[in-house]
């Protein structure tokens, strides 16, 4: 083990830890708590100085999600729509905590990522799988971040050619120090960065009525394109709620070593970033919206960069610098971000030594993974007619794709009593998770519809929307009258007591998973939809490409 680990490293006898520098004391931003420290945290100063050391991977998850493809959903929403569509971002708030509290739970209880445990509880294919395509939405991803960078840094008036490569060699630099005290002190100063939103909305001085009123009261905006409107409104479930995301918290909260008596702060962590994101989105969809309404650019949006110049145009200049800082500032945290949840997913399924509490020279090919992604995409965004919009599509349609599919391993390893014992989901947990899952399968039928039939009419989508609500209603009904016919067996009450000590055993040492018929039937399935999905999807890409 390197010198520079600390002294308490070595795992616990039971522990399932895959890698010793996921064992020892808390090293966060700001303050460290020892291994073996059990005092009491009964005083408001004690559980604040608690929360400021294990806070973080629920900032920058969240923070890291309001990233390059977030900044241009959002504001195209404000500048085609105004704020009618603001009441989405609210509805998304418990689907986003009850997706991340689920993570956050598996990662600290199993302290093994969820690469690998899909990969344990599911047999290879689905290991395979699920690493693979996060690997390729990854990398499609990081490419929309540099496309990000590279539109603020125009903006800016630093040309691309120098920013690009710049702002890669950061990012890896920051994460390769072998602190991991260092990596999340630069991020939480990237995600206070994103508070650069809240002077510009000021400047821009929105009607705060009619956001009240959009925020909390749904509707379509009228003489809107249905058929438009709603692939806009999966783009924005799309690029709140994404695949990596379920993957980097998971492995960042292993790697900050946190255990579940910080189970609760990591809970205030995570509602924190969520406030932070929603404030955040909501931010720009207003200021965008108030900025070009009445002009001549409303409804007629480009990109951020244009959304910069409109600042600049009409709100002032120090508006649309203000905005390209934010924006390069969210493209650089979401890149990292991303980056990272790949290199921990393949360290964790091939064996690797993965942890930023490691130097370079102790983690060759963790860190050569990270490198590696970063400096690819980044050369992909400089080379001179790179198909950059196709790559963005590519992303939001691929994600919406493969979302559903995370959300269904997610649910069923959060009630795998091998893996989380007292931690497994309750059954209104189970019944909420179900009905997201049910509608993100839905939304992702019309997106991929939407991509392969871009002549999709409103009609169409509201068939396929019925005729998805449909199938779950017969689907939840043929469910209840297979309990009444056949019922099945009392399983045992779950013991709660005694929690807070307990951890997943070595990943060797549990069980082979016993998947019903029922289950079984349902992930071939998926199966056969992801494939089936994912090659239409590529092959209307690569037609769009060749100009078909």
């Amino acid at each position: 083990m390197s010198k520079h680990l600390d002294n308490s490293t070595t795992a616990p006898p039971g522990a399932a830890a895959l890698d010793s520098a996921h064992v020892g004391d808390i090293h966060g931003a700001f303050g460290t708590i020892r291994l073996n420290d059990e005092s009491p945290r009964s005083g408001w100063k004690a559980r604040i100085k608690t929360l400021l050391a294990v806070i973080g991977p629920g900032l920058i998850v969240m923070v890291g999600d309001n990233d390059a493809g977030a900044f241009g959903t959002y504001t195209q929403a404000g500048q085609n729509y105004g704020t009618a569509l603001l009441w989405t971002l609210l509805l998304l708030v418990p689907v986003i905590y009850v997706n991340q509290e689920m993570v956050l739970r598996l990662g600290i209880v199993s302290g093994v990522g969820h690469a690998r445990l899909i990969l344990e509880r599911f047999g290879k294919f689905w290991g395979a799988f699920s690493v693979i395509d996060l690997f390729i939405l990854n990398a499609l991803t990081i490419v929309t971040e540099f496309i990000g960078i590279s539109l603020g840094l125009d903006y800016l008036g630093i040309p691309k050619i120098a920013g690009v490569p710049v702002a890669a060699v950061v990012i890896i630099a920051a994460a390769s120090t072998g602190s991991f005290k260092r990596f999340e002190q630069v991020c939480l100063t990237l995600v206070a960065g994103s508070l650069l939103l809240i002077p510009i909305i000021v400047m821009a001085h929105p009607p705060l009525g009619q956001i009240t009123h959009d925020f909390v009261i749904p509707g379509i905006p009228a003489g809107a394109s249905l058929s438009d409107v709603t692939l806009l409104i999966i783009g924005i479930v799309g690029t709140t709620i994404a695949p990596w995301q379920l993957f980097f918290q998971q492995s960042y909260l292993i790697d900050k070593r946190i255990t579940p008596r910080y189970i609760n702060y990591e809970k205030a962590d995570l509602w924190i970033g969520i406030i932070i994101v929603i404030v955040g989105a909501g931010a720009i969809i207003a200021f965008t919206a108030a900025t070009f309404a009445g002009r001549p650019e409303f409804s007629n949006f480009t990109d951020a960069e244009g959304v910069a110049v409109g600042l600049g145009k009409y709100v002032g200049k120090a508006a649309g610098v203000l905005f390209a800082i934010a924006l390069i500032d969210a493209s650089i945290i979401g890149a990292a971000a991303v980056g990272l949840s790949t290199s921990y997913a393949l360290g964790d399924v091939l064996g690797l030594k993965h942890s930023l509490h490691r130097k370079v020279s102790d983690a060759k090919g963790f860190y050569a993974v990270f490198a590696g992604i970063l400096l690819i995409s980044a050369v992909i965004v400089l080379i001179p007619g790179s198909p950059l919009g196709l790559l963005t599509v590519g992303v939001q349609v691929l994600a919406g794709v493969l979302l559903p599919s995370a959300t269904v391993f997610l649910l069923l390893l959060c009630n795998d009593r091998q893996v989380l014992g007292p931690w497994v989901n309750g059954k209104a947990m189970n019944i909420f998770t179900a009905l997201v899952i049910a509608v993100l399968v839905i939304l992702s039928i019309v997106l991929t519809a939407g991509v392969l039939f871009p002549g999709l009419t409103g009609a169409a989508i509201i068939t396929i929307l019925l005729s998805g609500a449909g199938g779950c209603v017969l689907g939840a009904a043929g469910y209840l009258i297979t309990l009444k016919v056949r019922p099945r067996a009392r399983t045992e009450a779950v013991d709660r007591s005694g929690r807070t000590h307990w951890r997943m055993p070595p990943l060797t040492l549990l069980e082979a998973p016993k998947l019903s018929t029922a289950r079984r039937a349902g992930l071939s399935v998926l199966r056969t939809y992801l494939l089936i999905a994912m090659i239409l999807v590529i092959v209307r890409i690569v037609q769009l490409s060749l100009g078909g």
